[in-house]
């Protein structure tokens, strides 16, 4: 009975190793974009992002500053489904820098009828008023 309960203990000790609860807040963000730009609906794709004037976009074209000017970038390069494309994430890493940041490292890919493209991305999260949002995107 003894190795039964310490089989036991030693089960759900390894059950609990997975993802932290923030990790999977800071997965869920990413899954809630993807959802939403493979809709279309550039809007709730952003909701991921700092609504925030300090929010930074580095793109192929340089730094953009702010969720105003980042949003009119997306929509601009993106103005229809057939630009937008589907797209998909492939996280490489997701690591916790603190109890309030976290850096995500991935690939980015668009099937397009008019040309299929992608790169990586570099992200930074950080938990503001309770939840995770991208402070920080360089995206190539």
């Amino acid at each position: 009975m003894k190795k039964f309960y310490t089989l036991l203990f030693l089960l759900i000790s390894v059950t609990s190793i997975g993802q932290s609860k923030d990790e999977a807040a800071v997965r869920k963000v990413l899954a809630t974009q993807n959802e939403a730009w493979n809709r279309g609906d550039v809007n709730t794709f952003m909701k991921g992002y700092w609504e925030s004037d300090s929010l930074m976009f580095i793109g192929s074209s340089g730094i953009t500053y702010g969720y105003n000017n980042t949003l009119a970038n997306y929509k601009k390069r993106y103005p229809d489904t057939t630009s937008m494309g589907k797209l998909t994430f492939n996280l490489i890493q997701v690591k916790r820098l603190s109890s309030e940041y976290y850096h995500v490292i991935g690939k980015w890919s668009l099937q397009r009828s008019i040309g299929d493209i992608g790169g990586h991305f570099t992200l930074v999260f950080r938990k503001i008023n309770g939840g995770w949002l991208i402070i920080s995107d360089h995206s190539s």
